[in-house]
């Protein structure tokens, strides 16, 4: 009896120890994207993640089978692709490479994985459908209405009433399935039998129309019905009918009256096909409640104009007519392949102030993007409710609105008189607030009856870092609140003036830092299309892409985010479809700025903002008139484009062009001898008029000698310490890049006493004056108003970066791309006792978190399944160290791999490890 007793808990033992060490396969993705519908890529890449128990495990080999059916996948028949084991340790942008994939087709897949330890595991099913891959394949017409109704206006303040379409039909057979393609220009909706079609809004995401247009994919076999359907698209005006196209039609591109062409096609279960397809026997209005909707002046709706039943069976559209078979669409049709805007998440009310009689001020208590919705309003038919949106109050308690321009941000709903209430929100705009006034609203405005609807991209949150600070946490999430808010199917600078463009330079290295915070691998490889769409033939690159401003500066450090924003999604992500894509047109552009702007000195002289927005001498001031604040243009300009030429020679490297290589390096060490040779000053040891921005941007670039370092970095210590009072002085340009040299550099005390300021000019300053995002400047509360946003990313530089690789000590390393080899070395600073972060990168979740205190540092980390990270502990003394409150001792998921700057460094395998220093 005992030998059974014991046999059993051997046996219960080891069922315990093989389940502990279980491998499991998960998040797949196509084209870095969960179960895409409709892509346009006929080699999808394909990627996956997994998680082992076992410590220093390792993807040994895997495989990727494809079918086309869900049976077949189950019976593990890859009809369409099997690779087979291979053997490698790749798990991420595996190129499909299987049978041609033909347009609107489904795909199943899975794949297995064997790792060192001799673990196996399936994935569950993975699937993908293929959109329409040929233009031929697009049946039916564009259709719209290409005129002004009488209540339209095209001013201005353009006002153009929403335009709806309808058409019934009949499925005659038991339908297996079916799918919409749909191209809604400027923005539409799609509703099938009276229920709209995905959770899609303000969508497509926004291209230049004359190059490119793209198209939505939905499953709509749910939403159809066997027999009759009703089938209704309602279009706004989004860029395409611009907002301000009358105002300088040589600066504003404008593309004309809104447009859909929608496929749907329905599989019947005998196998036949049928395609509904939009034309001219479809009918359409403009006489419906969305009376007007402009992004930079609100949505005006008159409920007392609702269509009711007009998106389903049986609607009485006698008094709707044909609608106008219309020019195509000049641009290319494309799967949109980045996630759409939708909401995504809800800001409660937190105060209801009367300003006067009927007038009452919400405040959310949070500058947020998106829009207001109404709630069980009851209120007598025709009574206009009036919604004004701004982010400030004045000392009054009214809104304060002068920063927005001319935008009108404006809401209007009039009430139909339903006694049992009514509830609307608005579909093709969005704003930027935090108050909301509200008149002529039916009797006394409760918080219940208010909902702040959050909308950005459909992005996850993969990052975030929390610290003993609550300046830095405040920061944070002051950060994360503008970067979204600003994420719509573009990056645009601001939500809520009459701008909202897509700048260039406000990205060149903010982008690097959201993509600690946001999954924003595929927003990103969009706007670069964007951005090469956009370049002329001779080689020049806009300010803003698309250019629905047609800005063409011919600077180097706002064009030059096209290369910038491109390495970021090689090193973050592992983008090299991107950047192969991408590189004749990035060369083309730098031979074009350096044969038109290469001087005599050898140096490139077009700049065209200068570092943008520093802290200017007077708090009423937008930009700085005292040159001792300024940095020399062509310091700028030069020094960047050494740091363009740097990444160039890189991606040479990457694609294999040893000319190019060559031909950048040369070019590089020219400018960089002319550089010195203009600008350094070797008596006092720093350059030009020694600036921040001046002494760190040739630093950062490596155009500075090992020898003078030391003395330049002195230098910009001191000019922070002493002349700028431990303050941050740069602008746009400088802020990309000090928060890194100071902490590459050893002055990681300085970098800390200017992130945790709350005293002008700091971000923490901006918080201490009620700031919930970042302003667009430093004195943002105080400065003229014709430039004083109170949500642009901009002066946020490489803060995020500095947040993630330098205080939580998570770094993709620089021999590998996409965290497959981590770098983990906080840098530890006086006055902060603990740091923790998190980021998901594309092999899995790590994290890092640690607490230094007098006699004791704790570290807890997670390096992920796949991947490896180095660390560096803060001690040479061995014996001091403990792991898991054992002895440091090699063969246990680590090894010992040296000692330097006071740092024990170590080689991780996967898994979570806790180290301990006594001090």
């Amino acid at each position: 009896m005992k030998q059974l007793i014991i046999k059993t808990i051997l046996a219960l033992g080891l069922v315990v120890n093989v389940a502990y060490a279980q491998l499991s396969v998960k998040n797949l993705r196509v084209e870095m994207l969960n179960n895409p519908e409709g892509i346009d890529v006929v080699n999808p890449r394909l990627s996956w993640q997994s998680a082992s128990q076992t410590r220093g495990d390792f993807q040994k080999s895997y495989r990727v089978i494809v079918a086309s059916t869900q049976e077949k996948l189950d019976k593990n028949i890859g009809d369409l692709w099997d690779t087979e084991t291979i053997n490698s340790s790749q798990s991420i942008h595996v190129y499909y490479a299987g049978k041609p994939l033909k347009g609107k087709t489904n795909a199943y897949w899975k794949v297995q994985v064997t790792s060192y330890s001799g673990q196996t595991s399936w994935s569950a099913t993975g699937t993908w459908s293929m959109g329409i891959l040929h233009y031929v394949d697009w049946k039916g017409r564009w259709i719209g209405l290409d005129e002004l109704m009488p209540w339209d206006i095209q001013a201005l303040h353009a006002r153009l009433s929403a335009r709806y379409f309808r058409k019934e039909f009949e499925a005659k057979k038991t339908i297996k399935q079916a799918k919409a393609y749909i191209m809604g220009l400027g923005l539409y909706e799609l509703h099938i039998n009276g229920e709209k079609v995905g959770n899609h809004v303000l969508a497509p995401s926004p291209t230049d129309y004359d190059e490119n247009v793209k198209y939505n994919t939905f499953d709509v076999t749910r939403q159809l019905q066997n027999g009759k359907n009703a089938v209704g698209i309602v279009l706004g005006n989004g860029r395409f009918y611009a907002m301000r196209q009358v105002a300088k039609p040589y600066k504003v591109k404008t593309f004309g009256f809104p447009k859909a062409l929608l496929n749907i096609e329905i599989l019947y279960t005998d196998g036949s096909k049928e395609v509904i397809a939009t034309d001219d026997s479809w009918k359409v209005t403009a006489d419906g409640p969305i009376r007007a909707n402009n992004e930079y002046d609100g949505e005006e709706y008159d409920a007392t104009k609702e269509l009711t039943g007009w998106n389903k069976i049986g609607y009485n559209d006698a008094t709707w007519r044909k609608p106008e078979q219309v020019q195509n669409a000049n641009g290319n049709y494309e799967a949109q392949m980045n996630e759409p805007m939708v909401i995504k998440d809800s800001v409660f009310v937190k105060t209801i102030t009367r300003l006067r009689g009927d007038t009452f001020i919400l405040d959310m208590g949070q500058n947020m993007v998106g829009w207001l919705q109404l709630k069980q309003l009851k209120g007598t038919r025709g009574q206009t409710v009036k919604l004004r949106f701004a982010e400030t109050l004045q000392k009054d308690g009214s809104l304060y609105t002068a920063n927005l321009r001319d935008a009108h941000v404006t809401d209007l709903y009039t009430l139909k008189g339903d006694a049992n209430g009514e509830q609307w929100e608005p579909s093709f705009i969005y704003h930027g607030f935090r108050y909301v006034e509200i008149t002529n609203f039916p009797g006394t405005p409760v918080k219940e009856q208010f909902v702040g609807k959050v909308v950005y991209d459909d992005l996850d949150n993969i990052g975030s870092v929390a610290t003993s600070n609550n300046t830095l946490n405040r920061i944070f999430k002051n950060a994360w609140w503008g970067i979204s808010g600003n994420y719509k199917g573009m990056p645009v600078d601001c939500p809520q003036r009459n701008e909202r463009q897509p700048w260039l330079g406000d990205r060149t290295i903010g982008a690097y830092g959201e993509s600690f915070l946001f999954d924003n691998a595929k927003l990103y490889a969009k706007w670069i299309d964007d951005i090469g769409y956009a370049q002329r033939a001779d080689g020049s690159i806009p300010d803003v892409a698309p250019i629905f401003w047609r800005y063409f500066g011919d600077n180097v450090t706002w064009p030059g985010t096209y290369i910038t924003v491109t390495d970021m999604l090689y090193r973050q992500f592992g983008d090299t479809k991107t950047l192969t894509a991408h590189y004749p047109k990035m060369k083309l552009w730098m031979n074009y700025m350096h044969g038109k702007y290469l001087n005599n000195e050898g140096l490139i002289t077009k700049d065209k903002y200068g570092d943008w927005c520093v802290p200017p001498e007077s708090l009423e001031m937008i930009h700085s008139q005292d040159p001792k604040r300024k940095t020399d243009g062509m310091l700028i300009a030069s020094g960047n484009f050494c740091h363009m030429l740097n990444l160039m020679s890189d991606f040479a490297k990457v694609l294999g062009y040893e000319n190019d290589i060559k031909d950048f390096q040369q070019k590089r060490d020219a400018i960089k001898t002319a550089f010195n040779k203009r600008f350094y000053n070797a008596e006092k040891g720093y350059y030009d008029n020694n600036t921040v921005t001046a002494n760190i941007l040739p630093l950062m670039f490596g155009l500075v000698e090992e020898e003078n370092k030391s003395t330049l970095m002195l230098n910009v210590a001191d000019k922070i310490l002493n002349e700028n009072k431990g303050h941050i002085s740069t602008g746009v340009i400088g802020t990309q890049w000090l928060m890194r040299s100071l902490s590459q550099n050893g002055y990681e005390n300085i970098a800390y006493k200017i992130a945790s300021n709350t005293t002008y000019p700091s971000w923490g300053y901006m918080a201490e004056n009620g700031a919930t995002t970042i302003w667009e400047l430093w004195n943002g509360n105080t400065a003229d108003p014709k430039m004083n946003s109170g949500n642009h990313v901009m002066l946020l530089g490489d803060l995020l970066i500095w947040y993630f690789e330098h205080l939580a000590g998570i770094k993709n390393d620089e021999s590998g791309v996409a965290f497959k080899k981590i770098t983990m070395k906080p840098t530890f600073t006086e006055g902060l006792e603990t740091t923790s972060g998190n980021y998901k990168s594309p092999y899995g979740e790590i994290k890092s978190a640690w607490l230094n205190q007098k006699k004791l540092f704790t570290w807890d980390i997670t390096v992920p399944f796949n991947s490896e990270a180095t660390v560096y502990l803060p001690t040479t003394n061995i014996k001091a160290i403990k792991e898991g409150k054992k002895p440091l001792v090699e063969n246990n998921g680590y090894k010992i791999i040296g000692k330097a700057n006071g740092q024990t460094i170590l080689s991780v395998g996967s898994g979570t490890y806790s180290f301990t220093i006594s001090k």
